[in-house]
Formats: C-alpha cells, sequence, structure tokens
C-alpha cells in the first residue's frame, strides 16, 4: 500500500468517528475533580487534602482529569526484523500504527512528536498539531532504512528520558523481539506498547533445509528446519512474549498485539476507548 492510500485509509477511519475519549489516563491539575486516595512518595504535596487528612489521621490528595492538551510522542523502533512480511511488511503496519495514532491526537487538538529509533535516536519530527505532521510521520517511517540496523529497547530509558521535559502519552510501537527498559520511562510518563508482528513469527511451518538471513546484522543461517526445530522456536518465542508482557504489566504499561495482515484501526480503539 502506498503513503497515500494509507494516509487516506487511515484518516477516514479516525475522522468519521465522533469525537471520544482520550487516549491518556492521565489525571493533571485541571479543574475536573477525579478522586481521592492515600498519599503516595513522589505525590505533590500541594494536592494534599487537609481536612480528610485530618479525619482520617493519613495524607489524602486530591486527583484531577487532565484538562490540558497531551504531548503524544510516537516511537517508532526501526530495527532490521521489521523488513519482513508474508502480506506486507512489518514497517507497513508500523506506518500505518503511526497515521492512525498520528490523526487521533490531530483530532484531540493534541501535540505530537514522531520519534525513529535504531541503535539511537535516529530521527525526532518537531511537535506539531498540524496533519502535515502526521504524513511527514508516515513517509519517514515508510522511507528509513532498516536492513542492517537494530532497535535499541534495552536503551529507551537513556535516549528517550532526557528529551522528554514534559509529561507525555508515550507509544512505542515495534515488534518487541526485545525486552525494553522502560521503568524510567513508566514512573514520569504514560507508556503504552503497540507490539507489531507477522504471524509467520510466531507460528512457522515446517521448510526442510534453508538459508535464512538476519535482517538486523546480515548474519546467515543454514540448516533443516523441520518440524522439531521450528516447534523448539515457537516455544521460545511463547518463553519470550511472557517475559515480555510480565515487563509491560509490571510497569504499568497499557499494550496490544497487531499482526501485519490485519486492520489496526479495531485493537487500537479497543486500546484507548476511542481514536
Amino acid at each position: 500500500m502506498s503513503a497515500k492510500r494509507l494516509l487516506i485509509r487511515a484518516r477516514r477511519q479516525v475522522f468519521s468517528q465522533l469525537a471520544g475519549n482520550n487516549a491518556s489516563r492521565y489525571k493533571g491539575e485541571g479543574y475536573d475533580f477525579a478522586e481521592l486516595r492515600q498519599y503516595q512518595i513522589g505525590d505533590d504535596i500541594k494536592h494534599i487534602d487537609w481536612n480528610i487528612t485530618a479525619k482520617m489521621q493519613t495524607p489524602y490528595v486530591k486527583l484531577f482529569h487532565e484538562e490540558r492538551e497531551l504531548n503524544v510522542t510516537l516511537v517508532a523502533m526501526m530495527g532490521g526484523s521489521l523488513h519482513f512480511g508474508t502480506q506486507r511488511l512489518k514497517q507497513e503496519a508500523v506506518a500505518e500504527v503511526v497515521a492512525l495514532l498520528g490523526y487521533s491526537a490531530i483530532k484531540n487538538q493534541d501535540r505530537i512528536t514522531t520519534i525513529l529509533l535504531q541503535e539511537a535516536i535516529h530521527k525526532t519530527l518537531p511537535p506539531s498539531k498540524s496533519t502535515l505532521a502526521v504524513h511527514r510521520g508516515v513517509d519517514e517511517v515508510l522511507g528509513c532504512e532498516v536492513v542492517n540496523h537494530h532497535a535499541n529497547y534495552e536503551g529507551l530509558d537513556s535516549l528517550l528520558m532526557p528529551r522528554l521535559r514534559h509529561k507525555s502519552l508515550i507509544i512505542i510501537v515495534g515488534d518487541f523481539f526485545a525486552l525494553p527498559e522502560i521503568a524510567l520511562l513508566s514512573k514520569r510518563h504514560e507508556v503504552v506498547a503497540v507490539i507489531v508482528r507477522d504471524r509467520v513469527e510466531e507460528q512457522p511451518k515446517a521448510m526442510g533445509f534453508a538459508s535464512l538471513i538476519d535482517p538486523e546484522n546480515g548474519a546467515v543461517l543454514e540448516g533443516d528446519f523441520g518440524a522439531s526445530r521450528i516447534e523448539g522456536y515457537a516455544q521460545k518465542v511463547r518463553l519470550h512474549d511472557a517475559q515480555l508482557f510480565d515487563v509491560l504489566k509490571k510497569n504499568g504499561v497499557r499494550f496490544t498485539k497487531i499482526y501485519s495482515d490485519e486492520n489496526p484501526y479495531a485493537k487500537l480503539r479497543r486500546l484507548f476507548g476511542a481514536l
């Protein structure tokens, strides 16, 4: 699918829906009171409700629904493993997710920043509320050279923390074949993960003797990929994903998995409540 067709489909899906809830779960300093809860280390002492605190003999703070505009940061993990797909490349599926989320942010009048990440930050598009920023983000993702590069999931905290000065909704889009280091990001920001896979990566078929090339480093693996070896690989993927889900849940990160052969809109809508 060309960038133009991809953008048209994404725009039609997002803007044909009635405006819904914002994708963020933040509670900030707006005027819409949300709830009371016990004070936790790191809470702003300005939000302590002293009347309730006196009655309960333990500190309570007021929480408010976020009313100011969101800073939405889309992080596309552009490793060589995206250069794979049975019906379409995962790279194209990532671009479509970026388009849908970008248009959703624009519809909600939020600012979007798009970051392409490989071994280091490959490119950062400045914050914007313009649909042109969505177009450019999609073009950058589709045009990015991913072969012989890897996405540095282990460096997410160290690479992104210095760049994000304001509290943000960070949406990380990639295949997550490495465990992400997001402990610091998830404490400061709201982090969401969109896992993009091809079904064959998780349930490959036996293929006999074959030569496989690793798109991240060019290494060639030759051998007999029969049923037992393929099942061993599939088991490793399942174990990896179990670890991945544990890491995401431990850090309070919402997530969904999208396959490259499906339209991502429905799953994104369920993940965020509305787009």
